[in-house]
């Protein structure tokens, strides 16, 4: 797994507690509801591209935007 970064962020109580049930919703924890909303984010913007999985030996195959 790669190293992580790790940061102080700070949110208001109400938008902290939407991110909570949001997390739990999807059974994730907080910070990895931030991580997911965020790579969602970077994903969307076209700022990365997604790839898929190594697959019969090419790692670099990526998958379109919708």
């Amino acid at each position: 797994m790669a190293e992580k970064k790790n940061f102080i962020l700070r949110v208001d109580p109400e938008t902290f507690s939407i991110l909570e049930k949001w997390a739990s919703d999807e059974f994730r924890s907080v910070n990895g509801q931030i991580e997911y909303l965020l790579n969602s984010a970077i994903i969307h913007s076209g700022r990365r591209q997604l790839h898929t999985k190594k697959l019969a030996g090419n790692a670099n195959t990526k998958i379109k935007k919708k």
